[in-house]
């Protein structure tokens, strides 16, 4: 398989870097994925009432449910550092794991800056470590909307456990990021199926199928907000295999085959393992992408994942795009998807909201990829808006997801298109 590389790709655009207000959720909503993906794991907020609401909020938990993510919350006299915060999480820790003895992680997720909750979280960890090892195994990260955007809180979370991951001298295949346990099964499906094997993934459901790390671990990220994941790996002697993100049936197959040439796939093996659900990608792109052809697109930074979609509108689905905007640009990460996607649109880094506002009304774009803070006021004004959580929060990565992942944008078109026609009667 050899990618229909474009005359002139984005990798070599300059980007426009802005800094200033910007318009993204905290990176404790992370949490709300991660914590049904690790089975015996729980994360617990150190921070206010508001966190605590925004969890319960966005996650949707019934009040009879026991989730496994909680908030230990600060009140004022421990934002102004007169009670021994320490000593109160201590005593909360060991009522939760005395409550909950299937705990095998816990994660201490900071709110906000150390210098404001008054708690060296990252100390707290290594106490808590020896209190209740080795039955619990104890991390600590920031989900603070100050320090992270939406989705830089899964990576801060598996940039953690990183560290602390056994060593090994085998060769292992290591998938790292969240995907939905039927994506994630369809995916290693098409891997074994061509021999390659064993197969670890990062996250893992249960403390003990965590993956070994070493200098023969060669690994694939599927989510592209992993940065510091990445690094994290790189120092402990694995070895990156770049590849285009598997959105869609070219970015699937790509990803597919920089695995498959890493460990000597046979060509005819590779071709007749993805070729019926590659054929069932191309059909169910097609159906969605009648009504996205020739429109136009403009990405507003949020949850990273914006460079790779914009190659799969493009190149899959025949959109324009104007502008990708995205928190922030990894060339080691996204550069693959850099080279697929024509010249033509403005790559921007970081966010000034109102200057990228005053761009998209210029450009007035048929469908805009933004946040929820965003969406309203743009439909306000008439435009055609896809909110970015969801591409987050829906099964989108590989072959049999791939027409789900063009009819999130196809839909709130033919939605406008609809609400047009009424209109007009």
């Amino acid at each position: 398989m050899s990618l229909d590389l474009p005359s002139d790709g984005c990798r070599s655009t300059p980007v426009l870097k802005e800094r200033g207000q910007r318009e993204v959720f905290c990176g404790l909503t992370g949490i709300i994925w991660l914590h049904r993906k690790m089975q015996d794991a729980f994360f617990l907020v150190v921070g206010s009432r508001t966190c605590a609401h925004l969890l319960q909020s966005a996650a949707g938990v019934m009040i009879f449910a026991e989730p496994r993510f909680g908030t230990a919350i600060l009140e004022e006299k421990d934002l102004a550092g007169l009670a021994d915060a320490n000593a109160e999480l201590d005593r909360e820790v060991g009522r939760l794991l005395a409550r909950r003895p299937d705990i095998r992680q816990l994660f201490l997720v900071g709110s906000c800056p150390s210098e404001v909750i008054k708690l060296d979280l990252a100390r707290a960890a290594e106490r808590l470590n020896q209190q209740h090892a080795p039955h619990v195994r104890v991390y600590n990260y920031s989900g603070s909307g100050i320090e992270t955007t939406f989705t830089q809180g899964e990576d801060a979370c598996l940039a953690a456990m990183v560290p602390t991951l056994a060593p090994t001298a085998a060769r292992d295949l290591l998938i790292v990021g969240a995907m939905p346990d039927v994506v994630e099964d369809q995916c290693l499906a098409l891997l074994s199926a061509m021999g390659i094997g064993p197969i670890r993934v990062l996250p893992a459901h249960r403390a003990g199928e965590l993956p070994h790390v070493g200098e023969n671990t060669v690994f694939a990220l599927v989510q592209p907000f992993l940065g510091d994941t990445h690094a994290a790996l790189i120092r402990r002697g694995a070895r990156h295999i770049p590849a285009p993100f598997p959105f869609g049936e070219e970015g699937s197959t790509a990803w597919l085959r920089a695995i498959a040439d890493e460990f000597g796939v046979p060509r005819d093996l590779f071709e007749s393992v993805i070729a019926a659900p590659r054929a069932r990608a191309q059909k169910a792109i097609a159906a969605q992408a009648a009504e996205l052809r020739g429109k136009s697109v403009f990405f507003f930074p949020d949850s990273q994942l914006e460079i790779p979609l914009a190659r799969f509108l493009v190149r899959e689905c025949g959109m324009t795009a104007i502008e990708v905007g995205t928190p922030y640009l990894h060339e080691g990460l996204v550069g693959p998807d850099l080279d697929l996607l024509p010249k033509g649109p403005v790559i921007s880094e970081g966010q000034d909201v109102e200057k990228q506002l005053d761009r998209v009304r210029a450009a007035s774009p048929d469908l805009t990829v933004c946040g929820l803070g965003l969406a309203n006021p743009l439909e306000a004004e008439g435009f055609a808006t896809k909110w970015a959580i969801e591409l987050v929060f829906t099964p989108v990565h590989f072959y049999e997801q791939a027409g789900d992942l063009a009819g999130l944008f196809s839909r709130p078109l033919r939605r406008k298109a609809i609400l047009r026609k009424e209109a007009a009667e």
